[in-house]
């Protein structure tokens, strides 16, 4: 079960990072400046916010199996137009279509695990499923310019049919429908209001979803500048700062794996409490040294692989403790967590 949903959460990840490689080549294809082809990955983020929010509540009246097959079909859909594009506008179209789809997998695979395991349970199987979010980016743009070797950016589109198609089938045949038909929510806006304004009130929850989402976007901010920083500022080569930026990697998945370790003897509140601590403090460390200009590369990259460390810590326990609080709107809270 595990195994299915954790490649359920990889459709997202896939799905906005492996064509990365090509966007030189769409833009010269199609005739657009390099800032218009990133379009298409802003269309595709936007997408998935969407489709998170518009899936949780569908999945928690219909059942998680229906949506999710939807979603996936309607990925496949997207990536077909995709392949077919005549113009960035249609690509860019269909790229949000494919956000969309994807965030089926994402937000069903999160209410699963709302629907079937609890506290310190529920805590590890999220951890585990950051095992596979944070391997997914990561190998997603080798894949797509292995893709590309053998073929144009179209082909990149095609393996994510196969990809989308093969989640499908494994979906069909091996994901139970965990949600009873008597704990089904009906399906009225009026509901849907009603359910997002229970958890908006919920302090906890909401605080909760912001420390997993603060985690996130201090990541993405770490994911975004390094580049810029390492090669720029710091004037590492093409394979040094690769090998930065996977020991990076490395620690934020690293200490997703000690978390379950940890929840054999400690609550998740109490291992958020002390990651959250700890990055705090290197995060200080971090001002510090960049203010005083000392450190060097050192000061750099060894506060800012604790402050990643310390969020493999915080980012599956916040998720998966908000869940518990709201186990009766699973799929709504999962929106909520992933959005």
């Amino acid at each position: 079960m595990i195994f299915v949903l954790g490649l359920l959460v990889a459709l997202g990840p896939l799905t906005i990072d492996m064509y990365l490689p090509a966007l030189p080549k769409i833009a010269d294809e199609l005739s657009v400046t390099s800032s218009v082809a990133q379009l298409t990955l802003t269309g595709t983020l936007a997408g998935l916010g969407l489709g998170q929010l518009v899936i949780g509540p569908l999945s928690d009246s219909l059942g998680r199996r229906k949506p999710l097959f939807a979603g996936i079909v309607l990925h496949m859909l997207a990536s077909l137009l995709c392949m077919f594009a005549p113009n960035i506008a249609v690509l860019g179209i269909a790229r949000g279509l494919q956000g969309v789809g994807a965030a089926a997998g994402m937000v069903v695979a999160i209410a699963v695990v709302g629907d079937l395991y609890k506290d310190n349970v529920a805590a590890t199987v999220m951890s585990r499923l950051m095992l596979v979010l944070g391997v997914a980016p990561v190998l997603a743009p080798s894949l797509g310019a292995a893709v590309l070797l053998h073929g144009s950016w179209h082909w990149v589109f095609a393996a994510l049919v196969v990809v989308a198609g093969a989640l499908l089938l494994m979906a069909v045949l091996a994901l139970p429908e965990t949600l009873p038909a008597d704990h089904r929510r009906p399906l009225k806006l009026r509901g849907i209001g009603a359910t997002y304004l229970e958890l908006l009130r919920d302090v906890r929850f909401v605080i909760l979803v912001l420390v997993a989402g603060l985690g996130m976007s201090g990541l993405f901010a770490y994911i975004s500048g390094a580049a810029f920083v390492l090669q720029g500022r710091f004037g590492l080569d093409q394979t040094a700062f690769a090998l930065v930026f996977g020991a990076g990697a490395v620690a934020l998945i690293g200490t997703t794996q000690c978390n379950v370790v940890l929840l054999r003897r400690f609550a998740p509140q109490q291992i958020m409490v002390w990651a959250l601590v700890a990055a705090s403090v290197s995060g200080a460390v971090f001002v510090a040294l960049a203010s005083a200009r000392v450190g060097g590369l050192v000061g750099f990259i060894v506060p800012v692989w604790a402050i990643l460390a310390a969020m493999g810590l915080v980012i599956p326990n916040a998720p998966a403790v908000a869940l518990t609080r709201h186990t009766e709107a699973a799929g709504t809270a999962a929106s909520v967590c992933d959005a």
